[in-house]
Order: structure tokens, then sequence, then C-alpha cells
């Protein structure tokens, strides 16, 4: 499954009232890993950009304004994202500017299936912070290298929170069944995997299969989702 964490970055808040967009920033996830593929651009806005803006990501246009504007970099952009599944935090946002500047050079809106982080925290943490750094916090995935807001760095860190969200909501899945089974499993204090940013070597592969075989009646087995 290919999946595009993708960030934005903006003049201002409302594309409404005039605001453009600055900075694209796209990092590939496949089957729930990090591929180190990515997209990145700065976009010349063709305005200024708002002082809190600028306060945000350290961006101003005088520093953009060398920089293609977006009909210049759109169909690279398409073309690295092409049908795959976006992960977004506040998806309304990022995809309400992406699709005003797609209508103004008449391009197609995005028609992606699109996965919203934001939303997917307030669920899965009802109650608490739901911000990035936040969740960057809950799930110890370091953020040293982020002194502002940038697409890109916001893009990679959102991977690593879509990805470490996701085991922690099917382990959850899987240990609440087991518990209303037997009840000797709290979910929460099930949750010990760190998912590693790198595929299983061949070896890795075979291995696996061969401890697979000696196990009878897995309890996942019990679980498994029909086709």
């Amino acid at each position: 499954m290919r999946e595009i964490a993708l960030d934005t970055e903006t003049t201002g808040l409302s594309y409404e009232n005039g605001d453009r967009i600055t900075e694209i920033g796209c990092v590939e996830i496949i089957d729930k890993v990090v591929t180190g593929k990515t997209f990145h651009t700065y976009v010349n806005p063709e305005c200024e950009v708002s002082a809190a803006a600028t306060e945000i990501s350290g961006l101003t246009y005088s520093f953009l304004k060398d920089y293609p504007i977006f009909t210049d970099v759109a169909n690279e952009f398409l073309k690295f994202i092409g049908d795959a599944k976006l992960v977004i935090h506040n998806a309304s946002f990022d995809i309400g500017f992406l699709n005003h500047e797609l209508r103004n050079v008449n391009l197609q809106e995005l028609k992606n299936p699109i996965v919203d982080t934001l939303t997917m925290a307030r669920k899965k943490f009802p109650g608490s912070p739901a911000t990035l750094d936040a969740l960057c916090k809950r799930f110890e995935i370091d953020k040293s290298k982020r002194i502002k807001h940038g697409a890109l760095i916001d893009a990679e860190l959102l991977a690593h929170v879509y990805i470490a969200m996701s085991v922690s909501i099917k382990q959850n899945d899987i240990f609440a069944k087991h518990a209303s089974t037997n009840g000797n499993c709290n979910s929460e204090e099930c949750i010990h995997y760190t998912p590693r940013s790198f595929p299983l070597s061949e070896e890795e592969c075979v291995a696996h299969q061969k401890l697979l075989e000696t196990i009878k009646n897995p309890l996942w087995l019990m679980y498994k989702e029909s086709k």
C-alpha cells in the first residue's frame, strides 16, 4: 500500500482571502515503512507572507520570489503523489489550499483518499493534545531538527507519527478483543512495539516463516479479516 505524508506552508490562514502556498513537502510510505523517497519544493506565492506565517515557518517573500510559481511545480507534485492515499494533519486546511491552487491553473482537484491524523488522534486520545508536537512527544519521535515549521520536516515527522499511531491502534484492537475473551490484557500496557524504518531481509523473512510454522493455532487467526 502506497501512502504519502503531506504538509504545506502558506502565506496565511485563508486562501479565500488571497493567501497562497509557499512550500510543499511529501514523504512516501509503502506498507507502513518510510521509503526515503520525497518531494519538496518552495513556491513563489506572488504575494507577501504574513508576519504570523513568517514567525511559524521563517519564510519570507524576499526568499520565495526566486522560486517557481505553483503552475510550474503542479504537474511534478501530482506525478509524485499519483493516486496514493494522502496522510495529512488537519487535512481540510492543506487540501483546501491545494485544491484552490489547482483550480487557479485549470487542473482537477485532488481525488485521493485521505487520512486525517488529527481526527485519528482525537478519536484515539480524547481530551489529550493532538498537535503534531504533542504526538511526537507521545510516541517518542525525535523532532530536534525542527527549528521552524517546514513542509518537508513536518511531513517526515507526520509519517513516523502516522505509522506509530497505526500500529498502536491495531495493537489495541487485537488486545481489546483478546481481553474480552479472557480478561487478562490491559491494552494500554501491552503496547511495546516501535516499528523500524526498513524492511525485512530475505533471510529474516525465511526465518520468520519457519517460526510461524512451529506455532499451533496462533491467536491472530481468530481475528483474521475475511477478504
